[in-house]
């Protein structure tokens, strides 16, 4: 195919502000019907891929294939009683949930979901809009969510669900850094912020230049930039509160957490949120490290791959493939504890992310250098890198003194212990008992006889 047709194809921030009032409109719409149908496909699918790990059917009575399950438990929701906890701000309690619903459905205004198409003789990008920092939107809105949830603990007027909601403020704290510094990788890389931008700029592919040979490498950024990749996705698997991160809402320590006290629809209204908001950042993901909507290979062989609205299908392919890994995530993982939740945030993602962004950004700057140059720089790095993995310190751990030495220094006054051996010795009364008893043989008397 023609390159300059598939540069076309790619729309540009001129592309966006320019759509007649209808095409708005239906653009808008056609966000939000992807957000409800995201929950009422997304809560069937779940179900159906943990009852398949489970070894179990899963829901297969209402509808073909259980499709209406879904539908039911919605209707059955809208139809139940209301229940308004008498300790509750009313205002904040009401609005909480709208408050995540809003943001997790706004922020598809900005993900490209194809190329540039014809709608009815006008052309226009498969996208709401696009704005020179996208992606700072998108961040925008995942931080803003976190509100409904605290705001709902908070308004409810009772304990569980005041720690759910501050649970989820330490989440959005402590993982929003990781995924915004996993972010920079990609911006330092794309040179943009738009989020038609990062992808037009993944699906012109890598030319490497080994051993005076150009070769082409692939345009994904999960696969040029894996470990941001790796981190973001641990990040916005703990940012929409999604098992094994599930801890604003852990049934064994918090009952329900936040949303103990929602009943009918505002129950709804959380759960589609939460759905949406998984939907969402799969989406963001997809944009921003498996290439938006162009085709995988091997599909790129067949010239009209990204052409036309086919681009929509591998889109919400890819969507639909890291929503599988979230289902697969909470199928297959227990429930972190909080301590060790927030220390793999803080410990381990934070200084991981820091040195990639630093080892990056040494990259970047050697890209203009000379061949030689560059390999000796490299090689130079990568032996630093080596010797410090060989000779870093470790600590020793102290060996761990026995029982008997355990026993010998404990305090004196210190509580009783148990015999070591496990064998409880006999009770002094029970001697005394057993030494005043008769003895049980009597000798037979001269009158005896054998009956």
């Amino acid at each position: 195919m023609n390159p300059v047709i598939l540069a076309a194809q790619d729309p540009t921030l001129a592309d966006f502000g320019k759509d007649p009032w209808w095409l708005v409109l239906g653009k808008i719409l056609f966000a939000f019907v992807v957000a409800v149908a995201a929950t009422l496909l997304g809560v069937w699918f779940e179900r159906r891929v943990v009852g398949r790990m489970a070894v179990r059917p899963g829901p297969n009575q209402a509808g073909p294939f259980g499709l209406l399950q879904t539908l039911a438990d919605g209707v059955k929701l809208a139809f139940k009683e209301d229940i308004l906890p008498r300790k509750a701000d009313k205002v904040v309690y009401f609005f909480a949930p709208v408050i995540s619903v809003v943001c997790a459905v706004t922020a598809l205004s900005v993900i490209p979901f194809g190329p540039m198409v014809s709608i009815f003789g006008h052309r226009t990008p498969l996208q709401v809009t696009d704005v020179s920092v996208a992606v700072l939107v998108v961040l925008a809105f995942s931080s803003l969510a976190v509100y409904g949830i605290v705001l709902g603990g908070w308004a409810s007027g009772s304990t569980y669900p005041l720690l759910g909601g501050l649970r989820s403020a330490a989440q959005l704290v402590s993982y929003e850094v990781t995924m915004g510094l996993s972010v920079v990788a990609v911006f330092m890389t794309a040179g943009t912020m738009s989020t038609s931008g990062i992808v037009a700029a993944q699906g012109d592919g890598t030319r490497l230049s080994i051993g005076g040979f150009d070769l082409a490498a692939p345009g994904w950024y999960a696969i040029l930039l894996l470990p941001s990749f790796i981190m973001f996705f641990i990040a916005i698997v703990g940012e929409t509160n999604r098992a094994p991160f599930d801890l604003p809402e852990a049934e064994s320590e918090l009952v329900a957490g936040f949303q103990t006290e929602y009943s009918s629809l505002k129950f709804a209204l959380f759960m589609l949120s939460e759905y949406v908001a998984m939907v969402t950042m799969s989406a963001f993901t997809v944009t921003l490290f498996l290439g938006g909507w162009h085709a995988p290979w091997p599909i790129t062989i067949w010239s009209g791959a990204n052409e036309g609205w086919w681009p929509m299908l591998w889109f919400f392919g890819k969507v639909i493939m890291l929503v599988f890994v979230f289902v697969w995530l909470r199928g297959t993982l227990p429930r972190l504890r909080y301590d060790q939740f927030m220390r793999f945030g803080w410990k381990v993602l934070l200084p991981l992310n820091l040195v990639w962004i630093m080892v990056l950004a040494g990259l970047r700057s050697i890209e203009d250098w000379q061949t030689r140059d560059r390999l000796l720089v490299t090689a130079v790095g990568a032996g630093v890198l080596l010797l410090a993995t060989l000779f870093w310190p470790s600590r020793k751990k102290e060996p761990k003194p026995s029982l008997q030495e355990q026993a010998d220094t404990r305090p004196y006054g210190s509580f009783p212990l148990p015999p070591m051996d496990l064998q409880v010795p006999p009770s002094p009364r029970t001697k005394r008992v057993l030494a005043e008893r008769e003895p049980a043989n009597v000798v037979a008397g001269p009158d005896s006889r054998e009956v």
